[in-house]
């Protein structure tokens, strides 16, 4: 049975490389294969990954869409699509990805998030762990894109913004009755101690975050010179906090 992870929060609280670090903690602790899901339609796990997407799944519909006609005989359209969205699938060394990708029109997503959510419900059982990195802000949970989901990590940065992200996106859970085993909240990017600004928001709404991640200058240096975040050292801050959050998580799974 696979487990699976999903993290949410606000554009820029670094849920990207949020997703990049759990998955090269479970890399390095054998617990593959892992499949990896960037359901971005900005996509740019693959890039932390250090993974050329050639292909996704917004591409392949729109090309699928302007092309309807090339479908083999004995094909039902449903048939063909589902085996071109195996394209979309970049396989590693235990590590897969595959990612959303634009939409079928301006501005769309609608319809590439269905088809994801399809695909992923059958695609992840082939693999011990998922890890979804979710678009910025809330849209995607009205999609239901994630849901039936073992951990969601709602990540926010340290600004009172990105708390308040966190909080209206752990309500609007709770309204649209989403299936999520556990909740998690991370303070991302949290220089040496954190504001007392941001200890009162969080006392305020009641929350008490399941982890810190401190800022790094090791993730800032590995992105400029667009290097994987997976081969960031042991002695890197951010991957010494992830691993205790991930030790904690898995111990109670």
């Amino acid at each position: 049975m696979s487990f699976s992870i999903a993290i949410a929060g606000k554009g820029g609280s670094g849920k990207t490389s949020t997703a990049s670090l759990i998955i090269r903690y479970l890399k390095r602790k054998g617990l593959v294969p892992i499949l990896a899901v960037d359901a971005d339609g900005n996509a740019n796990l693959g890039e932390s990954l250090g993974l050329n997407t050639e292909k996704t799944i917004g591409s392949i519909i729109a090309a699928f869409n302007d092309d309807k006609m090339s479908i083999p005989s004995g094909l039902t359209k449903g048939a063909y699509l589902e085996l071109k969205l195996n394209e979309a699938i970049v396989e590693s060394n235990n590590v897969d990805l595959i990612s959303m990708g634009r939409g079928e029109g301006t501005g769309c997503y609608c319809y590439p998030n269905t088809v994801l959510k399809k695909f992923i419900d059958e695609l992840k059982n082939n693999y011990a762990y998922m890890v979804m990195d979710n678009e910025a802000g809330m849209e995607h949970l009205s999609r239901r894109t994630t849901e039936n989901i073992d951990e969601l990590f709602v990540v926010s940065d340290h600004t009172v913004k990105g708390v308040r992200t966190a909080v209206r996106i752990i309500q609007l859970i709770g309204e649209l009755k989403l299936i999520v085993g556990r909740l998690s909240v991370i303070i991302n990017r949290v220089p040496q101690t954190m504001d007392n600004h941001l200890a009162k928001e969080l006392d305020q709404f009641g929350i008490k975050p399941t982890a810190t991640i401190p800022l790094d200058e090791e993730i800032l240096k590995y992105d400029l010179e667009k290097r994987s975040l997976l081969n960031l050292p042991d002695t890197s801050k951010a991957v010494q906090s992830v691993r205790g959050l991930m030790e904690m998580i898995l111990s109670k799974k």
